[in-house]
């Protein structure tokens, strides 16, 4: 690849970190806004909704793949990475969304796939052609066993063996998801300097990060051994046990040691260009953890990564302080990002059982997000309380949902469409029909129902990521938790001296906490919570919160 412009030159260091002390918002672009009537979100979509965006009042947007693809994985199979699918519009378009982001002080990062290509990507197509030609290593080939099945045991997460006979090489092609997504081979160097200028190309058209998709994925075992079972007891974060993916301990296919070097040279080409980052998705992974702590190593590799451990179904206090004082007594001098909902999982307000106290959970489960050490994700739609959507089999779009059809969620519920208004067509999302139905609940959460209401979830939660900006530690400060009882979760945060100290009530009935003698707090007021000190004890309502200083 030859790039047709220079790198932008470095311009001075912020002194607000933005990747490590602001919030990230993610966008979906299929399902954002349709700007031409074909039912699909496009770029010009997320255009026309920065000023909705930038007073939220986030610092970044993450946006889900829009390069050409035959669409198989809706954009997770990319057959080119650097050029926009006609279906979101046009390279020019993403440089108007480019523009009109920084203009707003917004940065961009858009999402990178490169553990695995489409099949109909030209590197795939000169690959498969014959066993000699110049790209012939640049994909995962083995030959069969004796017997003419798969090399070894490797599973796809989308179901079966993770290994596709190809006719034209008589050879098996690894694939970790659908078999038209064929891996790439990071052991071959050629394939790393190629990944590298698509980054260098998404750098100099001005991009400020990337998010990077499965990235521990990128290396296997050269040796193709069989992973071993997971074992009684085991847990693989991020994965469903009705997915015999689950039954395995992933320790060659996946989160290989080769896998820091090259994100090392990754690392080195981010900090040519200053003030940009990359966070990583942790995939499933029986210690996410232990990746993150390495994958993100301060100055050597990824800036910030992101796991599962918060986008599970256990939901209770207990749970949240274990997963995040498990990756604080590894991480080091790493640092998280964390999200509660994506467009990969059932989106929060469900998946933890709390639809019918929406209005009042949805605006907790965020600042508590955004009271933890590490990076926070907003997933679209969770500032308006969106819940679950239920989509008739007959409706479906995802392949993984109809792989799994009934027994496991598929994607399609927390990919439905934005409701911008009750009471345009289709909820202001496109004057035809939406790819996705749009739920007659989300209509009633529409933006349009939201805006100008004080006490609305959209409010509350702009009220509180502008107080979050007033308040460095509950951006860089240590974190530390304070003992207090289920439902209640006690975080304590402190930076220079100063120590802010947040209590969570994530139960819908009313509860009290005594103040442990001699904690001296005094309330701090502007962030919409109701919580109440009265002497010794402090009285929160249900799902509710209080912020103090001490």
């Amino acid at each position: 690849m030859t790039l047709e412009t220079p790198l932008p030159e470095s311009p001075g260091a912020d002194a607000f970190t933005w990747w490590r002390d602001g919030v990230i918002y993610q966008v979906y672009p299929r399902s954002f806004l349709d700007t031409n009537g074909d039912g699909t979100g496009d770029l010009p979509g997320i255009t026309a909704r920065l000023d909705y965006i930038a007073q939220l009042g986030v610092d970044a947007i993450w946006i889900s793949p829009f390069f050409i693809s035959p669409m198989a994985d809706f954009g997770y199979d990319v057959a080119d990475h650097c050029q926009v699918a006609p279906v979101f519009g046009t390279m020019a378009d993403f440089d108007e969304l480019l523009a009109q982001a920084h203009a707003r002080g917004l940065r961009v990062m858009i999402d990178l796939v490169i553990s695995h290509t489409s099949d109909r990507h030209p590197w795939f197509t000169e690959s498969r052609a014959s066993r000699d030609n110049p790209k012939a290593d640049w994909y995962v080939w083995a030959d069969p066993k004796p017997d003419g099945g798969p090399p070894n045991n490797w599973l796809s997460l989308f179901g079966g063996t993770g290994w596709m006979w190809d006719t034209q090489r008589r050879q098996y092609y690894l694939h970790n998801f659908l078999a038209c997504q064929p891996d790439l081979n990071f052991h071959q160097p050629e394939v790393q300097d190629a990944v590298l200028d698509i980054v260098r190309f998404w750098l100099a058209r001005g991009v400020d990060g990337f998010r990077l998709d499965t990235s521990n994925f990128y290396f296997h075992d050269p040796q193709l051994r069989d992973n071993p079972a997971l074992g009684e007891g085991g847990q693989l974060v991020g994965v469903n046990i009705a997915n015999p993916y689950s039954y395995q301990d992933h320790v060659y296919d996946k989160s290989r040691p080769e896998n820091l070097l090259f994100l090392q040279r990754l690392r080195a080409l981010l900090d040519s260009v200053a003030n940009t980052a990359a966070v990583g998705e942790i995939g499933p992974d029986r210690d996410p953890a232990g990746i993150t702590a390495a994958y993100t190593e301060r100055g050597r590799r990824l800036h910030m990564a992101y796991s599962f451990n918060l986008l599970g179904e256990t939901f209770s206090a207990a749970h949240m302080r274990a997963v995040v004082e498990q990756f604080e007594a590894t991480i080091g001098s790493g640092w998280p990002s964390w999200a509660l909902s994506n467009h990969d999982v059932v989106r929060v307000i469900s998946r933890w059982g709390l639809e019918a106290e929406a209005e009042r959970a949805a605006p907790l489960l965020l600042a508590l997000l955004m009271s933890l050490r590490g990076t926070p994700c907003v997933y679209q739609g969770e500032e308006l309380a969106l819940n679950e959507a239920e989509i008739p089999y007959e409706l479906m779009q995802d392949p993984f949902g109809k792989q799994f059809w009934p027994n496991v969620p598929g994607r399609d519920g927390c990919r439905t469409p934005m409701p911008w208004s009750l009471e345009a067509p289709h909820t202001g999302f496109s004057l035809g029909t939406p790819w996705l139905p749009i739920p007659v609940a989300h209509s009633l959460r529409a933006v349009s129902q939201q805006e100008g209401d004080p006490a609305s979830v959209l409010a509350r939660v702009r009220r509180f990521i502008a107080w979050r900006r007033d308040h460095a530690a509950l951006q860089r400060g240590a974190i530390r938790f304070l003992d207090a009882p289920d439902p209640l979760l006690c975080i304590e945060r402190q930076l220079a001296g100063s120590t802010l100290v947040a209590l969570f009530n994530l139960g819908a009935t009313p509860t009290r906490w005594d103040v442990p003698p001699g904690a001296g707090l005094r309330p701090l007021e502007g962030h919409g919570f109701r919580g109440t000190l009265r002497g010794e004890h402090l009285y929160l309502e249900g799902f509710d919160a209080f912020f103090g200083a001490r």
